[in-house]
């Protein structure tokens, strides 16, 4: 298995709002990362929904700055 293929199915969440972030995060943005924010992409992947929902709709920000600049990136990525 590819790894793109590997994060893809590590992307499917059990939020539909998180499966579409991802796979547009994917297909635009996750090419421009570095090998470490690859990494970090990866590991992000292991935190419960509820919190990357929230990251992610911009509620709350990670305390972790290299988590938060991903986050940024993701958010940034998928804009219209």
């Amino acid at each position: 298995m590819s790894e793109l293929s590997r994060l893809r199915w590590k992307c499917r969440r059990g939020l539909l709002e998180l499966d579409l972030l991802f796979r547009d995060f994917l297909d635009h943005g996750y090419g421009d990362l570095d090998s470490d924010a690859a990494q970090r992409f990866d590991a992000l992947l292991d935190y419960p929904d509820a919190v990357l929902l929230e990251w992610l709709m911009g509620r709350i920000q990670p305390t972790d700055k290299d988590v938060a600049k991903l986050v940024q990136q993701i958010r940034s990525s998928t804009s219209p």
